[in-house]
């Protein structure tokens, strides 16, 4: 097919007696898959290839309507960009390790991790799936790390396969040979080999601090994945007393945490406390000895206004422990319960036999055995008072997070380091957010990191941490010598591999080797898709041309709500690894919200199982509601919009159909045995039909501009609006003519004129197939299989381009069309207000508009009449401007208005027995 001056030839296919959307799903995909038709094929330079860092959607159960409206988005770029010439690389990976996997695999098949236990290779699971019951951590049964890892293993590869059936389904033009799973082996290599080169340089480094801790999963959490949560709790007024007794009050909501205060806090300013900075005071029940210092993070207006610093009740304890080098007091274990070994700073001993009665509690009994003791000292001044307070949690977790002092491991990412943070905020700046507005979600964040990224989890599904660590004589692990592989070795896992110069005999003994036991937080795998899908640093040739062709990526999409993990993450690990930002450009969408505007998620319980809309409605239908909502903005579950893109759909189906039907009984249309339609613009020829192409060209420029600037929305609405303008105007306009149907008077219109009206219905429907392939890929290769049978695929044809509908136009103006089709409105509104059939003649009428709408009018006056039965006087009245402009303010009308002055009806056809 080509554009321009030359003739566009369609090779037309019997049509369809009955048309309808149903069955195009498995017809087309069966094709597409087939053909290959969007195979990436990596033949062309970097600036031929548009290339697309796809979200791996996680692998744990099931997607929602709302997985279908981001990616659905993300599809019509990819159709776009495909149309437009480029050769585009649109892989899927699937998010299949870290902790959403664990807690399904734990539910699914009913079974825990003891570490402890050797692998067993005969291991059957207690269950194959729970019907969504939850079974409780003392019902599940206990395997080893091996073991839960294989069923994890096996659970996501039947996840993956649903989740690529449903992708499929939907029309995602997907390349399937180009998928990856994050636990898989390449992955891994790029994970850990990203690591080794962090930690090379110094980026990557291991801490004994404190951090926040999940009780429930055992895991340390990182900044990125914390939540705010409002949590009951009491204020208790506690008394720190000086040397002479004399009280001072603090009020706090943790009272188990006394015995690890290190001294109280107030503000530098606060008048109140000025006098006692730099005295000390005793800790009630533990007669601990403690500073009061300043520092201006405490809140004046917060409680009493001083507060006691314990290490840790929460992140601003931290922060204190930090700026004012406090000692460290940790009382609080990994598994959320008080240590069991009283502190050597406890010396009173009636505060050693107290803390004796919490040891080994909860941090809930403790609190109680506390305020208890507290009453009876006189050390709380009346009883508890309710409040509600804002806690962290992990957002996978149920229990407030506590802060507890470990081992971990941290990549930089300028939450330390001013320099790398100005660097990171500069990309941000780099960077096309579409829409603009969430940038400044990104520039918070970096802004507000208060601690580099902690990578390291406490869990056992994931990339291991490629890394073991001498054993020291006295069975220690000497954790500042760490040994690494060399990157030819990767990906490994040290718990089973042995690192260079050692045996496996040499295992966790003295002189020996010890394996690092953690593994890396899913963010720090999924922070690397753009090298893992581009195959960076891989040695082989392939490899290396399709990083070369395909680095840094085009597009990012994502949801908005994880700006913070993943965009950013993504956004440091290319800055430190490859020196440049990942991709160009960052899709951002909104949320999807129920019939009631709330967000939809399943632990709501108001989500919509995908199939269901699909099936009832049909893919494209699906695909038209997501695709009418704009980036970044939350879009309400329609119905109604499905039913309007299910009709969109159809009608394009019939029109195409109609306009194909015309003129195959035509001998000069026939060539062989095949019939061949002539579309040459040079062959529209009357005002109306040029009206319609300028129209056109207008909507090609306005659709191509805003795909061009990622607003789909935009482009869909200007496509859609004009689509039904032409169906619902143009062709009712026109389908007489087109036919070589007589006028009332048997007056047959010319070659010509017939001619023109069946190029531009040629060229229109052939431009629309194109325009709403992105959208509605399956009714636009079922019409463009009518028109172009044998020429390939529409979403491997050219995006239509403005000049040869401009070369039909002919330098006619849009607006004649738009003045048509009121006029139409008006000779029906005629029948419709005398309540008679369509087909009823008028026998004269008179109307009035403006004067460049009587003339639009009288250039498409035969169209009009003939469309509206006008048999006899047709007149138009042109309204003065001052009378015009008057009517239009008074009526609130467009500038397009027209109105019947005067009008006589015949004779209703007799309706047929």
């Amino acid at each position: 097919m080509t554009e321009g001056n030359s003739i566009i030839n369609a090779n037309l296919t019997p049509l369809p007696d009955k048309v309808g959307v149903d069955g195009l799903e498995d017809k087309w995909r069966a094709v597409w898959d087939e053909n290959g038709t969007y195979k990436f094929n990596n033949t062309r330079d970097r600036k031929a290839v548009y290339s697309i860092d796809t979200p791996p959607p996680t692998v744990s159960g099931s997607l929602h309507v709302g997985h279908v409206f981001s990616y659905t988005h993300t599809d019509v770029i990819a159709r776009y960009k495909r149309m437009r010439g480029f050769d585009v690389f649109y892989p899927m990976g699937w998010d299949d390790n870290g902790l959403p996997t664990e807690r399904r695999v734990q539910n699914y098949y009913g079974v825990r991790v003891d570490v402890s236990l050797p692998y067993d290779p005969n291991f059957k699971p207690p269950y194959e799936g729970t019907d969504g019951k939850k079974i409780q951590a003392k019902d599940q049964v206990p395997i080893s790390r091996k073991n839960f890892i294989e069923l994890c293993e096996k659970l996501t590869a039947q996840d993956e396969k649903l989740f690529e059936a449903l992708w499929r389904k939907l029309g995602l033009s997907i390349d399937w040979s180009q998928t990856y799973h994050t636990i898989g082996e390449h992955p891994q290599r790029v994970a850990q080999k990203a690591f080794l080169r962090n930690l090379a340089r110094g980026e990557a480094y291991q801490q004994d601090a404190p951090g926040l801790w999940d009780v429930t999963f055992q895991t340390a959490v990182a900044q990125a994945e914390l939540e705010s949560r409002e949590y009951p709790g009491f204020y208790h007024k506690i008394a720190f007393r000086f040397e002479d007794g004399t009280p001072i009050y603090i009020e706090t909501t943790r009272p188990e945490l006394l015995a690890a205060c290190t001294s109280l806090i107030a503000n530098p300013d606060d008048d109140r406390y000025k006098k006692y900075f730099g005295q000390e005071v005793y800790s009630p029940l533990f007669k601990v000895k403690v500073p009061i210092l300043a520092h201006p993070a405490a809140e004046m207006d917060k409680g009493a206004g001083i507060a006691m610093c314990c290490t840790f009740g929460d992140v601003t304890d931290v922060q204190w422990w930090r700026d004012l080098k406090l000692p460290t007091r940790s009382i609080i274990q990994r598994n959320g319960r008080i240590v069991m070994d009283t502190p050597d700073w406890i010396t009173d001993p009636a505060g050693r036999e107290i803390f004796a009665e919490t040891a080994g509690k909860t941090t809930f009994s403790a609190r109680k055995i506390i305020v208890d003791e507290l009453r009876e000292s006189g050390d709380m001044d009346g009883e508890p008072t309710p409040t509600k307070r804002m806690t962290n949690f992990y957002e996978k977790g149920d229990k407030p997070l506590e802060i507890v002092t470990s081992r971990q491991w941290y990549l930089k990412n300028g939450g330390t380091d001013p320099a790398l943070n100005a660097q990171l905020i500069e990309r941000g700046k780099e960077l096309n957010f579409h829409p603009d507005f969430m940038r400044v979600r990104y520039e918070n964040w970096v802004h507000g990191l208060n601690g580099d990224w902690l990578i390291s989890r406490q869990r056992f599904f994931g990339v291991p941490f490629p890394l073991w660590y001498p054993v020291k004589a006295d069975g220690s692990a000497d954790y500042d010598h760490p040994l690494t592989p060399s990157e030819d070795r990767l990906p490994i896992d040290p718990t089973i591999d042995v690192p260079e110069g050692y045996d496996e005999s040499q295992r966790d003994v003295p002189g020996g080797f010890t394996a690092e036991k953690d593994i890396m937080d899913t963010w720090a795998t999924s922070s690397l898709t753009p090298q893992i899908v581009t195959h960076w640093a891989e040695p082989d040739e392939a490899s290396q041309a399709l990083f070369k062709a395909t680095f840094p990526m085009d597009l990012r999409p994502q949801g908005q709500d994880i700006i913070r993990t993943w965009l950013f993450s993504t956004v440091d690990r290319a800055h430190l690894e490859n020196k440049c930002l990942p991709w160009a450009h960052a899709t951002l969408s909104g949320w999807i919200l129920d019939p009631d505007h709330k967000k939809m998620s399943k632990s709501k319980g108001n989500v919509v199982v995908p199939n269901e809309p699909i099936e009832k409605f049909g893919a494209d239908a699906v695909r038209y509601w997501a695709a009418a909502a704009r980036l970044g903005l939350d879009a309400t579950y329609d119905v109604g919009q499905m039913k309007i893109g299910r009709r969109l759909a159809i009608k394009l189906l019939n029109a195409t159909k109609f306009a194909l039907a015309i003129g195959r009984e035509d001998e000069n249309h026939h060539v062989g045995d095949a019939a061949v339609a002539a579309w040459n613009p040079a062959d529209v020829t009357e005002p109306l039909d040029r009206a319609a192409m300028a129209k056109l060209a207008l909507v090609v420029r306005q659709a191509t501009d805003a795909l061009e600037a990622y607003e789909h929305s935009k482009a869909l609405e200007v496509i859609e609006s004009y689509f039904w303008q032409f169906c619902d105007d143009y062709i009712e306009l026109v389908k007489n003519r087109a036919y070589g149907t007589p006028d009332e008077k048997g007056i047959a219109p010319s070659e010509k004129a017939v001619l023109s009206a069946r190029t531009a219905l040629g060229l229109g429907l052939d431009a629309f197939a194109r325009l709403l392939a992105p959208y509605l890929p399956y009714a636009t290769e079922e019409v463009w299989s009518w028109m172009h049978a044998g020429s390939g695929s529409v979403h491997r044809a050219a995006w239509p381009t403005p000049e040869p509908y401009v070369e039909a136009a002919t330098g006619a103006s849009p607006e004649l069309l738009t003045w048509a089709g009121k006029a139409v409105e008006q000779l029906r509104k005629i029948k419709s207000e005398a309540k008679v059939s369509m087909k009823t003649p008028i026998l004269s009428v008179a109307l009035t508009a403006a004067q460049e709408g009587v003339d639009a009018i009288h250039a498409a006056l035969g169209d009009i009449a003939q469309a509206g039965r006008v048999v006899g006087k047709f007149d138009l009245v042109a309204k003065h401007a001052e009378e015009s402009a008057a009517e239009d303010a008074a009526e609130g009308a467009s500038e397009t208005e027209v109105s019947v002055a005067s009008s006589e009806l015949g004779e209703p056809p007799v309706k047929k027995k």
